[in-house]
């Protein structure tokens, strides 16, 4: 037998027993809860809030843009965890005779420099900065009255309840 064959085999029998279990705890938990629902339970459930509007609302892209900075702060910082534990090797740092610490200093220091001079340009360049977009007043007239906007809310918040 291939011993290649034989270890995909066993990473195979242990991805398939992973699933099993999954499966089989799904399935458990599926018969021993209580099935109760009512229409609080049933309601859409939006971060503690009650659900309105159309899901299709527009929200603002800096959360994006917030998202990005985030990840790749967190990503390149990750870098530092290796690093670290490299240069809390004593052995290395003797055989080298302290050479090899000093180098990863400077290295790190570097780095970390590298990722301040990011975080300042993205400080100066207004990335960090959450301002709520001001309104426009507009000089556009409706011909429908401001009453039979009223009374549609009215008739909708009546409904809703």
């Amino acid at each position: 037998m291939n011993p290649q064959i034989s270890a995909f085999g066993m990473a195979f029998l242990f991805i398939l027993g992973g699933i099993v279990l999954v499966l089989l705890g799904l399935a458990v938990a599926s018969l021993l809860r209580p099935h109760r629902p009512n229409v609080e339970k049933l309601a859409a459930y939006e971060c503690g809030e009650e659900a309105l509007g159309s899901v299709w609302g527009q929200f603002n892209g800096r959360y994006y843009v917030i998202a990005l900075i985030f990840v790749l702060f967190e990503v390149e910082l990750v870098f530092l965890f290796p690093w670290a534990t490299v240069f809390g090797q004593k052995e290395l740092i003797e055989i080298t005779e302290g050479r090899w610490g000093w180098f990863s200093l400077v290295e790190v220091w570097l780095f970390i420099g590298i990722l301040v001079l990011g975080l300042a340009y993205i400080w100066a360049k207004g990335h960090l900065e959450w301002l709520k977009p001001q309104p426009q007043d507009t000089d556009y007239q409706s011909k429908i009255p401001a009453k039979a906007y009223e009374r549609i809310n009215r008739t909708y918040q009546k409904n809703k309840t």
